[in-house]
This record gives C-alpha cells, structure tokens and sequence, in this order.
C-alpha cells in the first residue's frame, strides 16, 4: 500500500529547511516510507543521512541506526536536536553512557519520544538490549557505514556480521543499508549478509569533479614537503591523514613550529582531547588536523580545502573516504598523496601472523591501491573504474595525469601477447604473477608451480616488470580483461579480448610513471655525493668561499662544510642562522662556527639577482625523537665498544660508523679515544692524522690507496672522526 506523503518536500523543508532533495534522496525515501528493504551508495557529501533521518522523523515508532563511531553518533545527534525543539527527539547509545544517561534514554524510548536512536553495534548485540528493543516500536533499522560489513571493506568490523541475526531476533522491518564506498564485490557482499539481496539498489556516481587527485613520489623529507605544501592554502581547513600515531604526533608538531594551527588527532588521545580538537577543527579554531583514519567520519565540514596522505592507505575504499571529506560545499578539493613503495612493504608486514583468507583480501586491497598510486592514466577513471563506474573522458582535466600526460606507446603486439598468456595459463592468475612470468622473472610462486619451465615464460622480457603492470591495468580499464568478483584478482579474458586476440588492432596506452626515485630531486646523504645545486652560480661562489675559509683556519675544505652540504645551500638559499642549522650536515655548532659568513654571502647572492627563495627553506625540523643518534654519542660517553652499540639497535658497525660520521660533519665533538688506542699506535695515529690535515679529499677510499692497506678502512674512518671532531667542531 503506497504510504508516501504526496508533498516531501514540504516535509523537507519543514523539518531541515532545504527546498529540493539532492540526487536520488527522494526516491530513496520512498523506498523506505514504502516499507522496502533499500541499499544506498552514495559518495561522501551526497547526503547519505537524509535518506534515514526524513524517514524517521515520518513514521510511527523509533528508527534504530547502527553506527561505527562514538564521534560520529554524537556529531549526527547533535545536529538532529539542532532541528527540534527538545533534546528527545534523537539519542545514543553506547559505552559513553553513564547510568543516569542510559536510564534516561531508555525512559523516552519507552515513552516513544525518540524518532532516531543510534547504536554502536557492540551495543546491539547484548542480549540485555535486544530484549529491550523487543519492548519498543520500531520503524526501521538503518545500517550506517555498510562496508563494514564486508571482509572485502576498507574497515571490517567482525560484529557487523551478526546484524542480520539480531535485526531478525528484535523485528524483521525494513532495512536500509548505506555506504560511501563499495566495489562491485562488497556491494554483493553487504547484500547477502543483511538477507536483502531483493532490496532496492541505488547507486550514485562515484565522480566528484571538483576534487583534484595528484601523487608525489615520498622524499626523506616527508615533513617539508607537507609543510610546503600545507603553506599554500593559508588560513584553509585541511586533513593529513598518517598511518601511526607517532607520525601524527610528529607531523603535528612540525606544522605548529612551521607557523600553521594544527593539532593530532588519534586513537591514542583520551576521548576529551579528540572531542575538543574535532571541536576546535569544526568551530576553525585550528586550520589542520592531522589525523590516523578514524578522523573525519560523519563530519560534515564543507570547506575542506585539501587532504594530504602522508602514507598511501592501505585500500582505495579508506583512500576514496578520505579524500572524499574535501570540498564537499562543491569548492575546491585538492586530494594529494606521497607515495613510496617503502611504505607497501611495511602495509604488507602488518598482515604478517592474520589467518591466510585476511592475508590475501589484504594484499589484493594494498595491489589496488599500488595500481592507483603508480597509473600513469587518468586517475578518476583508475578510481571509478574500481568502483565499478565507467568514465568516458580520456581527459579530466582535474588530476596530475591529466594535466601532465606521460607518452604514449603502441601497445597492439604487447596486448596480443598479454592475453595469449592469460590463455595459456588457463585463465588461473592474478596481475603480479602474469609480470613476473611475462618478464622472466623467477618468484617463488612462479618455482614451485615450474612455470620458469613453461614454453612461454619470459615471452615479454624486454618490457620490464613495472611496464607489463601498467599495461595489464590499462586492458582492465579498457575492459580487455576483466577481474574475477568471486576470486578476487585472478584475471580472466573478456569477450571484447577474445574479439581482439581474433582480430588485433592500434590500441595506444601511456608509459608507467616510475616512483623509484622522486624525479629530480637532490639525494644528498653526509660523505655522498649530493645530486646537483639547483643554482651553479651560487655553488660555485660558496666553493671558493670555503677553500678561502679553510685556507685562515689552516683546514682541508670538507672540514668546514662537505659537498652535500654546499649543494644543499645553494638549492634552499639559507639567510638565517636557524635555517643554516636545517642544511644537510650542519649541526648548530658547525653553523655558529664557519656559518656567518657563508649566509652573508648567500643574502647579498639572493638580493642582487632577486631570488624568490623557495618555501620549503623555512621548514623547521621538530628534534629527531627516535634517539639513535643521542644514544650513541651517551653509549661514547660511556665508552661502549662499536660492536656493543650496533647489536643494542640491532646494526652493524658498518651503520653506526656511518651515524657517527654524519654526528660529527653536523658539527658535534665525538672522542673514540677509548676504542683508538688499542687499536693503533700513537705515531701511527699521528701519521694517518697529518694526512688528513694535508689532502684536499675526505675519501677513504684514496686513504685506503695512500697507506697501501695497512690501515684497515675501519681504522681510518674512526681517525677522521677524531681529526673532524678536534679540527672541525
């Protein structure tokens, strides 16, 4: 029987002030009025909570909402009673409750004063509750953050699959299911758990035109490039999203000495100090919160400018819901990622000890978020495609691959021979093997299975591994191949492939965008040699100033800055003190000792050719907490042997030679003493010291050569230290 009010949107407006409902809001709540289990996918900022709330203010009886986070219960509470005129109109409940609040609560379900109840799932499933819940009228059950549901969702929640079971145990009334992300397969997934596979689907496009995606390769100095890039939306709201606690902590704090109004945001804070930096972001008392994934669900914060990812996520579901929390008033949205393959590896050593099923869902999420992250085509069509949407564009115009298009290539043979392979293999394998075995390179699963046997292993060789990933990803976008739903990653060939193997033709694709090495930028490690300086002229006039310099001071060159740190200058243009002390290997004893005149010269260099100094410059380093290198020089101190050292931080004395010769070229006295007397001879000492004093090089290699081996090099690396630490600092 048709239960629709004939005017929604009076109701709408009535109860929340709008004028028209967005997208397919309306036709969702008719779903719902009309008493029909209804499954909701709608991108963040479309307007999910509608779709339940207007219902529930319609009908008789109590709609219970099932929530994931505290957070977000209070958030979407507090904005309903915002609505009303008294606060029992809608309620919590979950472990936040004292006994007065729960009593309370209860009394105005009981009551039937309370449209709108939300739960934590833990709640629900207390038997306590659902013979509570027996006792009440309910008009729906509305299930919030679907995806957790699903073992295939980016967050997966165990006691999200006990829903049915309970749902059916309280009252089988209607359903609603609703989410901001769900492949083809959790979508399947969510659907067959909550018994609602005849339910009404309505599915939203995933496309957010305002949103701009870009990838960076990560530098070491992650930090500076967030701070930089953080400086460019002054006085804006944004997110960094970390993966740990401690980089959320760091990050944090390095924004606040940068200048910027941030605060961490994490699990690890008691529930006060979240609650109030939430407050504090939403209220703009703090431009930036930098956060682990449990910030932002449920907030409904309109003008957020950018979201950077610190870490790539470990799924493009949590990825799609995060940058999905920027520009949600249809402003701008910039959505920027770093990107090192450093941090897959350590995604995949956190799956380490799960059962074998969660080990591979898990891998198969992070192989999709490396696709994303290392696609050379247009990134909205890699991530709606993943969602299950075709985007017709060859060019959004609103990402960095598309703004900046890599080279194409004709692909027609490198297909041709892709999908003989998939054939030949029986249709049996997932992306990775199919490199690996079109490259020639022997994997352990390739050995166990004899594939390095088989007659068309190593048929591609000449196109690298990382070229017949991006060429397989091409041809599932092109829907040449298609993934298997059921056996998640294992490819098999279209009909349009099996069309294509009959009968080839041009087909053009874009050259892999490497993320090995971040392009063009200066890799400058203490005693190495550094990439390049950004500007010759000034490197070469802080050369000659150095040589001069070392020549008063009766000192080989490297004593008073290394190389790196020279090139280091004359890329970041330091003019004060405090930024000399940022340079590659210049400590601040170093700085106070040679530094005055070198930024003298650097000051007058920047004034006449009127140089714009680049932002990153002003990037102040937080103190480095991991206190490896503390722990060394106090273990010195101690006169700990070098080995000692090394096995208490698990390293060789390879590794803590190579600390300790970056301590004393940033300007710290370090004495070996203790070690070098037994080793060698004063006049030994003395001997290899004099040589030090006299050469232009600090290479131990030349050394090595000079004394013909009969010093070891570890010998003569500890006797520069000595003659830096005496001579130089």
């Amino acid at each position: 029987m048709e239960t629709v009010p004939m005017q929604l949107n009076a109701e709408l407006k009535k109860y929340f002030g709008f004028n028209a409902f967005k997208g397919e809001q309306e036709e969702v709540i008719k779903s719902l009025l009309n008493g029909e289990d209804t499954f909701v996918i709608m991108p963040t900022g479309g307007g999910k909570s509608m779709c339940y709330q207007l219902p529930a203010l319609l009908m008789e009886g109590t709609a219970i909402v099932v929530s994931p986070l505290i957070a977000l219960m209070k958030n979407q509470v507090d904005a309903i009673r915002g609505f009303s005129s008294g606060d029992h109109i809608a309620h919590f409940m979950n472990s936040s409750l004292n006994k007065t609040e729960l009593t309370k609560v209860k009394s105005d379900l009981e009551a039937a004063k309370t449209k709108l109840l939300y739960v934590a799932p833990e709640t629900l499933t207390k038997q306590a509750n659902i013979d509570f819940f027996k006792t009440i009228n309910i008009s729906f059950f509305a299930i919030d953050e679907a995806h957790c549901i699903s073992e295939w969702g980016h967050d997966f929640r165990p006691e999200y699959r006990r829903l049915r079971e309970i749902i059916e145990a309280i009252d089988r009334v209607p359903i609603i299911a609703l989410t901001a992300t769900a492949t083809p397969k959790v979508q399947q997934d969510i659907q067959k758990n909550l018994g609602m596979t005849d339910a009404n689907v309505f599915k939203a496009s995933f496309n957010r035109a305002n949103l701009y995606y870009e990838v960076n390769p990560k530098q070491k100095e992650a930090n500076s490039q967030i701070v930089k890039y953080v400086n460019q939306f002054k006085g804006k709201s944004g997110i960094v999203y970390c993966l740990s606690r401690k980089k959320v902590e760091e990050l944090a704090e390095t924004l606040q000495v940068n200048g910027i109004k941030a605060l961490p945001y994490h699990a690890g804070l008691d529930a006060g100090s979240r609650a109030k930096h939430q407050d504090m972001f939403l209220m703009e008392e703090v431009d930036v919160i930098v956060a682990t994934i449990a910030f932002g669900m449920g907030i409904d914060k309109p003008d957020v400018r950018f979201v950077i990812h610190h870490d790539i996520p470990k799924s493009l579901e949590g990825y799609y819901q995060e940058t999905g929390r920027a520009g949600r008033d249809g402003g701008e949205g910039k959505c920027v990622a770093f990107y090192s393959y450093k941090d897959i590896e350590k995604l995949e050593k956190f799956l380490q000890g799960k059962p074998v099923a969660e080990q591979e869902i898990g891998r198969q999420l992070i192989f999709e978020t490396v696709s994303y992250a290392e696609t050379a085509i247009c990134r909205r069509k890699q991530l709606l495609h993943y969602f299950g949407e075709r985007y017709e564009e060859d060019n959004c115009g609103n990402c960095d691959n598309c703004l900046n298009p890599r080279k194409e290539f004709e692909a027609k043979e490198n297909v041709v021979l892709l999908l003989n392979t998939i054939d030949a293999l029986k249709e049996n394998f997932k992306a990775n093997y199919l490199s690996n075995f079109l490259a020639g390179e022997v994997s352990s699963e390739i050995k166990s299975l004899n594939h390095d046997q088989h007659p068309s292993f190593g048929a591609g060789k000449e196109v690298k591994e990382i070229k017949w990933n991006s060429i397989i990803r091409q041809c599932i976008i092109a829907d040449l191949v298609i993934k298997e739903i059921e056996n998640y990653g294992v490819l098999k060939i279209s009909e349009k492939g099996r069309k294509f193997m009959k009968q080839p033709e041009s087909i053009m694709m874009v050259e892999p965008k490497k993320y090995t090495d971040p392009e063009g930028a200066a890799v400058i490690a203490a005693g190495g040699k550094g990439g390049g300086a950004a500007d010759e002229g000034l490197y070469n006039l802080l050369k000659d100033l150095v040589k001069e310099v070392a020549r008063d001071e009766d000192l080989p060159p490297y004593v008073i800055f290394s190389e790196p740190s020279l090139e280091d200058m004359a890329t970041r243009y330091p003019i004060t003190m405090e930024e000399l002390t940022n340079i590659t290997g210049v400590g601040q004893g170093k700085a106070e000792k040679f530094g005055q005149v070198f930024l003298e010269t650097i000051k007058e260099y920047v004034e006449e050719n009127e140089i714009e100094r680049p932002d990153d410059m002003v990037v102040k380093s937080v103190v480095n907490k991991s206190g490896l290198k503390v722990y060394i020089i106090q273990s010195i101190d101690r006169k700990m042997p070098l080995e000692d050292i090394a096995a208490a931080k698990g390293k060789d004395v390879d590794f803590i030679l190579g600390e300790i010769e970056n301590i004393v070229l940033s300007g710290t006295k370090v004495d070996l003493d203790y070690i070098l007397e037994d080793l060698l001879d004063e006049e030994y000492q003395e001997e290899i010291f004099d040589y030090f004093r006299d050469t232009e090089e600090d290479s131990i290699e030349d050394a090595v050569e000079e004394f013909e081996g009969v010093y070891s090099e570890e010998e003569l690396r500890m006797m520069r230290i000595k003659f830096l630490s005496i001579m130089g600092n």
